[in-house]
């Protein structure tokens, strides 16, 4: 039997394909490789997802393009991220819609109170004339907007101190809302005293009487422990928020066409699935603050309306949209103002 010397084995394996040693075609350095930052645990539904379309691209691609997910904050806050992708320092963000509001205005339009009733009124606006309108707009910002948002769900008012079954059980309260000109607006149209905290603030406000009340996701309500500080949680849907899954539009043109339709495709799809599991989410979500003693009931929107309409809300947030978002977004969910 032959002997295997040292130098007998370095050129076998010199002469073995890549495959023969059990190292992927595609283990080369990629062509093109894209930082994507968010500020959501890797845990959440929206990387969970993320990281599968990443998956996707990269063997469908054959290693060409590489999308790394740097997440929970890594990169820096929600403002700092945005200014990234513009510039060019990250290529992919996932903003909510009120965050990137602050670069394009017509963007928040999704988070006008009480428009939305459920989620089918949702999708038909974002993924239909409405979508279409705002990715059209972000796009004058050096951003491209892929064609799906994706959920971050309905916003819920939780209080220390009643439900809120109506508009005038709002009256008054002291309610914790974002630093977001179009909540503080909809909250004292409906005569409650809004005070702008940071979301660090929020449980010590709470527990120490500062506000009375807070609105958040579900999720986020979990996550914060806030059923310890609040009694009562309103199933007020006040407002729909979602993630925009956009990337730098230089980074976007640097692809070639058909790394371009794969990369969309598999964002679009993931997009898809991750509003499925946030759905699911919530639903269990609900049951464990239940359980840990948060009561739940269920207002009708349509006192809040109302009572929005006569102060003026809706006109006045029409104004600040125009006529032609305003128009598409009251083909979706009815007459507003």
């Amino acid at each position: 039997m032959p002997t295997m010397t040292r130098r007998t084995l370095l050129r076998t394996m010199a002469a073995a394909p890549a495959l023969y040693l059990g190292v992927p075609k595609f283990a080369r350095a990629a062509e093109f490789s894209y930082k994507y930052a968010n500020n959501l645990p890797m845990s959440h539904p929206l990387n969970v997802r993320s990281q599968e379309a990443a998956d996707r691209i990269r063997k469908e691609s054959n290693g060409r393009l590489e999308i790394n997910i740097f997440p929970n904050n890594q990169l820096g806050g929600d403002t700092d991220m945005l200014s990234q992708v513009r510039s060019g320092g990250i290529e992919l963000f996932t903003p909510s819609a009120l965050v990137i509001a602050t670069v394009v205005p017509v963007a928040a339009i999704n988070a006008v109170g009480f428009a939305f009733s459920n989620y089918d009124q949702v999708w038909s606006a974002m993924d239909g004339k409405l979508g279409a309108h705002v990715r059209e707009a972000i796009g004058k910002s050096r951003l491209y907007a892929f064609e799906k948002m994706w959920d971050n769900g309905f916003r819920q008012t939780t209080t220390s101190n009643k439900p809120i079954q109506s508009a005038s059980d709002l009256s008054g309260s002291k309610i914790r809302v974002p630093v977001s000109p179009l909540s503080i607006s909809m909250f004292k149209a409906l005569s409650a005293a809004p005070a702008s905290l940071q979301f660090s603030e929020v449980y010590s406000a709470l527990q120490t009487r500062i506000v009375d009340a807070q609105e958040n996701p579900l999720p986020i309500i979990q996550a914060a422990k806030l059923y310890e500080v609040q009694k009562y949680c309103s199933l007020t849907n006040h407002i729909w928020d979602g993630y925009w899954f956009i990337a730098n539009g230089r980074a976007f043109e640097r692809l070639p066409a058909e790394l371009r339709t794969l990369w969309e495709t598999a964002f679009n799809e993931a997009g898809i699935k991750q509003r499925e599991d946030l759905k699911a989410m919530n639903q269990s979500i609900q049951k464990d603050l239940e359980a840990k003693g948060l009561a739940f009931n269920q207002p009708k929107a349509d006192t809040f309306q109302a009572a929005l309409r006569k102060a003026g809300f809706y006109e006045e947030w029409r104004g600040k949209f125009g006529d032609q978002a305003w128009g598409l977004l009251e083909g979706a969910v009815g007459k507003l103002a």
